[in-house]
């Protein structure tokens, strides 16, 4: 499996490549997914009924990888680590990062700024 980050499934919501044909791909082959963080993100952004359809429809042919305990944890070290060297990367990008590096997990992410800190973290080429 391969999680896809909010950024990513954002542009293929607008066409905008090259995550749309990545995307696209992932789904054909029936091995993306995203988290559950990644989900919320998507949800809360949608503005309208139309919108809140159209990631309602992309979400359901997603594995939606949960935040829980083993994530938590993961999501807590990463934190500890990254911020006792003077670097952030925000919240929600330490819990998609506990996710994917709790379970080896590469993410597809166009944020590779942030999530490039994490020494565990796997990377899908976009």
């Amino acid at each position: 499996m391969i999680v896809a980050d909010s950024d990513v499934l954002i542009d293929a919501l607008h066409g905008r490549e090259p995550g749309a044909s990545r995307v696209a791909e992932g789904l054909e082959a029936g091995v993306l997914g995203t988290t559950a963080i990644s989900a919320f993100e998507l949800l809360s952004g949608a503005r309208s009924p139309e919108q809140r359809e159209v990631v309602a429809t992309l979400l359901a042919a997603l594995a939606i990888l949960p935040f829980d305990e083993k994530a938590g944890e993961a999501a807590a070290l990463l934190r500890q680590e990254l911020e006792g060297q003077g670097q952030t990367i925000g919240m929600a990008d330490y819990l998609i990062a506990g996710i994917c590096v709790s379970r080896s997990t590469p993410l597809l992410t166009r944020n590779r700024r942030h999530f490039q800190r994490i020494p565990a973290l796997l990377f899908a080429d976009l």
